[in-house]
């Protein structure tokens, strides 16, 4: 029988320039993991049989995150730091850990880590207030980005090298 794990993905994000953590969350939902490379065409002389094809600009769509628990008030603390004052636009590098079923004799069972670059809150919602339902923390955050990276954990009983 499996436990059900109602938080799978586990968002941790980081000051760039010292890697302290300093935004940690788990959220029930997370989408935006889409990247879109808009070819360039270009036209060569003396070739009339179609356009050659060059690797364009890539763009990153945002990252949505929902339905999510954290310890503290990081993530609105971030969010609010960075639309203001001195901090105006403060990015952070993160990680969004996709969690397994447990293990036992583990808390947690990453299955893989989408790494982000330069991270910016652009949009913060918080629950509805309800004194009759059971709300979570934050109902949704929106991150953009400059970079996305997949690292898968090494099998067991692989070797590096």
């Amino acid at each position: 029988m499996s436990e059900f794990v109602p938080f799978r993905f586990k968002v941790n994000l980081y000051n760039s320039e010292s890697n302290q953590l300093l935004c940690s969350g788990q959220f029930s939902e997370v989408t935006g993991f889409e990247l879109t490379m808009e070819p360039k065409t270009l036209q060569e002389g003396g070739r009339n049989w179609g356009e050659l094809q060059r690797s364009g600009i890539t763009k990153f769509a945002p990252m949505v995150l929902k339905r999510g628990v954290t310890s503290v008030n990081d993530l609105w603390s971030w969010f609010d730091a960075s639309t203001r004052g001195s901090n105006y636009g403060y990015r952070l590098h993160g990680e969004i850990i996709v969690l397994g079923n447990p293990i036992k004799g583990q808390q947690e069972n990453p299955v893989m880590t989408w790494r982000l670059e330069g991270v910016m809150a652009t949009k913060f919602k918080g629950p509805d207030l309800n004194s009759t339902a059971n709300q979570v923390a934050i109902e949704e955050i929106h991150l953009v980005h400059e970079g996305l990276e997949l690292e898968r954990p090494a099998a067991a009983g692989s070797s590096g090298g």
